[in-house]
């Protein structure tokens, strides 16, 4: 995977500036060739076989651990199913996106009505979607034994559909709000290519200034697949924010499905007092995804 900032699209502008809002004060790129370390995603391991004593128990009459186990993996296997199902869905909705974009660009306003009423029927079928508009009237009927059905149906769905978009955490004072959105005029849904920007605030809520020093990420994709990336400062920099005062910056993440999540933390040292020990900064889990939330907030 490869990491890029949005100061240099290749393509027309994105839609980004629909919710980045204002320009960052951090216009510059990010520095070049962080650390990066992939971990493939951990493969399921067989159980150990039964000694001769539990063997004999499990075949016994009323035993039913072999059973158990059968049952176990039918579940598995149906719910490594649906997830591939909504993984296909989801590069269809990508492609229909893309290619509504497309047709708008060069005035084939018929192609463009067609593509608007497609994706208006996917949103409607989509169960994901369904189960998510289910899940939030649920809740504000509050009924929550519904709630907790739709959202156990999720999970088998699509995992990283319980996230948002969004996520806001505060670790001694600092609080790192983000934000995400998918860019469609810089994916390329045919080839496995779906970028995502975001964009994340930095508040000092402490009454300590402090020094943001290196970067970690997580990111993980529909697959399951996780890369670590580690780097020195943001956008090139190693902003010093004070009390009461913020920090704020855009940059981006190409990812190989249409679905994600990112999370991870900043190193960070008070530099009011010499010999200081650093501390790490929680950014909370947050999602990637083309199908978007139903948080309308943005980060202005």
């Amino acid at each position: 995977m490869q990491w890029a900032a949005l100061s240099s699209p290749p393509a027309p502008a994105a839609p980004a500036a629909v919710w980045m809002g204002r320009r960052a004060r951090t216009a510059r790129l990010p520095s070049p060739g962080p650390r990066r370390v992939v971990l493939a995603a951990a493969a399921s391991s067989s159980s150990p076989s039964p000694d001769a004593n539990s063997s004999s128990n499990s075949n016994s009459p009323g035993s039913g651990g072999g059973g158990e186990e059968v049952e176990e993996e039918r579940e598995d296997a149906a719910r490594m199913e649906k997830a591939a199902a909504f993984l296909m869905r989801s590069q269809k909705y990508a492609m229909l996106k893309q290619q509504l974009a497309v047709a708008a660009q060069f005035e084939d306003y018929k192609e463009a009505a067609r593509l608007r009423d497609s994706l208006k029927s996917f949103e409607e079928e989509e169960p994901v979607l369904r189960l998510r508009r289910s899940l939030k009237k649920a809740v504000e009927e509050e009924r929550f034994e519904d709630a907790a059905k739709y959202r156990d149906e999720l999970k088998i769905l699509a995992p990283h559909a319980l996230l948002k978009c969004s996520s806001d955490a505060t670790t001694l004072g600092i609080r790192v709000q983000v934000r995400s959105v998918y860019i469609e005029s810089r994916s390329q849904p045919l080839k496995g290519q779906f970028f995502f920007a975001y964009r994340i605030r930095i508040t000092n809520n402490s009454q300590r200034p402090v020094q943001l020093l290196r970067r970690h990420w997580i990111v993980t994709d529909a697959n399951g697949r996780t890369e670590n990336i580690w780097g020195v400062g943001v956008v090139g920099e190693q902003p010093v924010i004070f009390p009461r005062t913020g920090f704020e910056y855009s940059s981006a993440c190409p990812l190989n499905t249409p679905n994600g999540r990112m999370e991870g933390d900043f190193e960070m040292k008070h530099i009011d007092k010499a010999g200081s020990s650093t501390f790490n900064v929680a950014i909370a889990p947050f999602s990637l995804s083309i199908l978007g939330d139903d948080n309308d907030d943005v980060l202005l």
